[in-house]
């Protein structure tokens, strides 16, 4: 499990294992069933039916933000991204050769990683890229891997199937803007407390007084929203994911929740003042060309009128080119703790496994993570091999045993963090040392299980 070599291959299998949806999860299922010797037909319904988010055809679009989280090894999405390496994770793989300067996190290019993905698997001759939609759960054995935006019928299917319907919760997206439409007079380059592999910082900052706050905010709260019926509006208040509110809605929560949430000043020194600003938007990069930018954590659902009027009102983009408007989206789950187990693995039906934010893995490492486990297993049930259950000291261990072990009346999308983990043998009181001591555990205890 370790490298890119394939076991002995059987070209012409009985059943090609079928694999829906095209997205991070199901691109890493596929890959990893074919790294087992097993012919797999992939399918994705876009580019003959999109969705309200997506732009293209290409595999493995990402959607929202261009980052896939810290890649710092003492903190939990840089623990899973190791794990993922140390798996053999393709999608990772190329998220890493369309990597774009983010200080300590993994962002990429979207357009370099998705056509990177889309060649890899294009270039695999045990995968079949089939384009077409999917309106019922396939027979015989099957990954969905459908996301978060999963087509109305097959979520009806999924529905049906479970017995207890769909969860759902609400997702938003960021703004994108022009790197040329910026004013560097006033907005400047600086990573927080310089972290990053550039000396003047990977992230462009716009810096706020106090009274520039104040009146981004009244008009953030009287800006007008796209308006949704009311059932969606009911719906939409009591299901938003908590790290995805849209920043009106978390502008709602007090006048100061945007300067100590995503604009909040720490450890960015404004070259104009040699001071802190009262409150800061980090714009990152979105492209390897640096040409475009995305306003990190500022996902929202305002009339896109309204973007341009408001969002122009933050120093430095005054004249902004907006090259894509903030929206959002429904994301839709399955209730996992009462269907699957933690190999992904359907229950109910053994050949049947499901795989990404589909199954309530929040992120995009953990979406490809859930992917991976449910390649490697779903090829191991074919073969009649053991299926693999990853410790809950790991990183990816621990989400899918959240996932599958959660209370099913209260379950809730989880990203990775160390609070999943179970406690270490010893106390450790600082939590630099403490998360530093998970580490190594979650890592040699991966090595041992697959040894």
């Amino acid at each position: 499990m370790t490298n890119q070599k394939s076991e002995p291959r059987n070209p012409n299998p009985a059943t090609p294992i079928i694999v829906v949806g095209g997205g991070l999860a199901g691109s890493e299922a596929a890959w990893q069933i074919a790294r087992r010797g097993l012919a797999v037909t992939l399918v994705e319904m876009r580019p003959q039916k999109t969705t309200p988010a997506h732009t293209t055809g290409y595999l493995a679009e990402l959607v929202c933000s261009n980052s896939l989280g810290s890649n710092l090894p003492d903190r939990a999405p840089g623990l899973l991204k190791n794990e993922l390496r140390r798996l053999g994770s393709m999608v990772l793989q190329a998220a890493e050769a369309a990597a774009v300067p983010a200080g300590g996190a993994l962002a990429v290019d979207r357009t370099v990683f998705a056509q990177t993905v889309t060649g890899r698997i294009a270039a695999e001759p045990l995968i079949t890229l089939k384009r077409m939609e999917v309106t019922g759960i396939p027979p015989g054995p099957a990954v969905i891997a459908t996301g978060p935006l999963t087509a109305s019928a097959l979520a009806g299917a999924i529905a049906d199937l479970s017995g207890s319907g769909n969860l759902y919760f609400y997702d938003a997206l960021a703004p994108i803007v022009a790197a040329d439409s910026i004013d560097m007079t006033i907005a400047f380059r600086a990573s927080r407390y310089q972290r990053g592999e550039i000396a003047e910082g990977d992230y462009i900052n716009c810096p706020f007084t106090k009274e520039e706050y104040d009146e981004f905010v009244a008009a953030l709260l009287d800006a007008e929203k796209i308006e949704l019926k009311k059932f969606e509006a009911d719906d939409m208040r009591q299901n938003f994911f908590e790290m995805c509110l849209p920043v009106e809605e978390m502008a709602r929560r007090g006048h100061r929740a945007l300067a100590f949430g995503p604009m909040r000043p720490v450890g960015l020194t404004d070259p104009r003042t040699g001071r802190w600003p009262y409150a800061v938007i980090q714009l990152r990069q979105d492209n390897l060309a640096a040409s475009l930018y995305n306003l990190v954590g500022f996902q929202t659902n305002l009339r896109q009128g309204e973007q341009k009027r408001v969002f122009r009102m933050i120093p430095g983009l005054q004249k902004a080119e907006f090259l894509r408007y903030g929206m959002m989206h429904r994301n839709t789950y399955i209730n996992a703790p009462a269907l699957l187990e933690p190999t992904m693995q359907w229950r109910a039906r053994p050949d049947l496994f499901f795989a990404g934010q589909i199954v309530g893995v929040e992120g995009y490492a953990g979406n490809i993570g859930a992917g991976l486990l449910a390649g490697v297993n779903i090829a191991r049930q074919v073969k009649g091999e053991p299926l693999l259950t990853l410790p809950k000291t790991t990183m990816l261990g621990a989400l899918a045993h959240y996932i599958s072990r959660a209370t099913p009346t209260n379950f809730q999308p989880m990203k990775a963090n160390f609070g999943i983990l179970p406690p270490l043998a010893e106390k450790v009181r600082n939590k630099r040392a403490r998360h530093q001591a998970c580490v190594d555990r979650a890592l040699a205890d991966l090595e041992a299980a697959l040894s």
